[in-house]
């Protein structure tokens, strides 16, 4: 016979495999978004999938503290090393897409350039355009 135990039980059972398959849903999401990601930056997605880091509460774009479902990741620009990202999703939205500093590279020879800020001065060129004019 059926008691009111063994219902809580099927009820509970129910609950945590219908979590898993939203669960597995909003990975999927986050995936998704992570190759459009990638793909608009010319860089590669490794791996191809997407790792829940933490469940946490952070701000959405509001600054309401949310429930949010952090999921890292790993990519490549020459294929040679491994840089992370993350992913920050409030349910099926996107909170905000986080890329390691990673080497930029150029169209046309595909030779690695570093990324350098535009009002960043090196000390080098600095001192060359000086010693013109001091002596």
């Amino acid at each position: 016979m059926i008691d009111l135990f063994d219902v809580f039980l099927l009820m509970l059972f129910a609950t945590a495999c219908a979590w898993l398959w939203h669960a597995h849903g909003l990975r999927e999401r986050a995936l998704s978004l992570v190759q459009q990601h990638c793909a608009k930056l010319d860089i590669e997605l490794l791996d191809g999938n997407v790792a829940l880091r933490k469940l946490t509460l952070l701000p959405d774009a509001r600054g309401r503290k949310r429930l949010a479902r952090v999921y890292g990741f790993e990519f490549t620009v020459t294929g040679e090393q491994r840089h992370v990202g993350s992913i920050v999703m409030f349910g099926q939205q996107l909170g905000r897409i986080e890329l390691a500093p990673y080497p930029m590279l150029t169209p046309q020879a595909g030779q690695v350039l570093e990324h350098r800020a535009k009002n960043v001065i090196e000390l080098q060129d600095w001192k060359r355009r000086h010693d013109r004019f001091d002596g």
